[in-house]
């Protein structure tokens, strides 16, 4: 116990005397440039939305060379008409 109180007057001490980091710039002007680099990304995502509506949809085909084929795509299972 007095081991932990000597590291919280010790950190306390270190503390009181270090100086602040240097800004390269104001607080309001950094948050305003990530402000307008977020907005700007944002437009961007904005931008591309509409990308995939730009062709007709195209129906998936089984490929069988995959490991784990679909079995959702099997329309020849009476079983799955009965829903």
């Amino acid at each position: 116990m007095m081991l932990t109180q000597l590291a919280g007057v010790v950190l306390a001490e270190a503390a009181a005397h270090e100086e602040a980091a240097p800004l390269i710039a104001p607080p309001f002007v950094i948050g305003g440039v990530m402000l307008a680099t977020l907005l700007l990304l944002m437009f961007i995502c904005v931008s591309f939305m509409n990308l995939g509506n730009r062709h007709s949809a195209v129906d998936a085909t089984d490929d069988p060379h995959k490991q784990h084929t679909n079995k959702h795509m099997h329309h020849d299972d009476p079983a799955s008409s009965n829903h």
